[in-house]
């Protein structure tokens, strides 16, 4: 299987410097990856160095935490649009998901669908803090305030993805959006049994050791 397509190439973290986003940047088109995924400081860098080669900019919004208002999300989301980035992964209000209020949910996720209607969006219920009800019920949330993909985690949180999240993941969607499956897949082995139940999409700071056939180690 050729993992490359389903690769957001990830680098988050808070010491980030512009040349480690160009590093980032010449792996994707090296290899084609689906995406890069970045903070929004470095969105017009990597629109920049990925410019003709196909590999899409990805960045975050309300990240990690989910804890900010819609307003604010969608205002960091579509800056980010206007900077260039193709897609955004958002975090859900995560506070709101645990004490079952659903629709302050899914209204966070339409607030930003609003803001961007034209650039991909993907929504984060970071499944780690979430039982099997919430998950379902936070899947649900996501597609129905207009989700492009629903993403397990967002990597800072206290686990990342599983098979078995992805599964349920896709049994509530049933078609209606995509998966992206992100956090802890370390090996080919992780890649292709995400992709098997359902995944589509991969984010990962490994992505060069994935394609290569080894093992990432302890990042994204």
């Amino acid at each position: 299987m050729d993992l490359a397509p389903y690769i957001d190439h990830t680098l988050l973290k808070a010491t980030a410097t512009p040349a480690d986003i160009e590093g980032l940047c010449a792996e994707a088109r090296e290899h084609r990856f689906a995406a890069v995924c970045v903070n929004p400081v470095y969105v017009p860098l990597a629109k920049a160095a990925l410019a003709g080669s196909g590999v899409k900019v990805a960045t975050v919004c309300g990240f990690p935490l989910g804890a900010v208002s819609p307003e604010q999300k969608a205002a960091e989301a579509r800056l980010s649009a206007e900077a260039g980035a193709d897609e955004v992964d958002m975090v859900i209000h995560i506070g709101a998901a645990l004490a079952g209020d659903w629709e302050t949910v899914e209204a966070d996720v339409r607030a930003v669908r609003r803001a961007i209607p034209d650039t991909v969006l993907k929504v984060i219920i970071e499944t780690c803090y979430l039982d099997g009800v919430e998950k379902e019920r936070a899947t649900e949330a996501a597609v129905a305030g207009g989700a492009d993909f629903v993403k397990t985690s967002t990597g800072f949180g206290t686990g990342g993805a599983t098979v078995d999240d992805v599964r349920l993941m896709s049994r509530v969607i049933a078609g209606r959006a995509q998966i992206k499956a992100a956090g802890g897949v370390r090996t080919p082995a992780d890649a292709r049994a995400m992709i098997e139940a359902g995944a589509s999409r991969l984010g990962t700071s490994g992505g060069v050791a994935l394609v290569a056939g080894g093992e990432p180690g302890s990042g994204y």
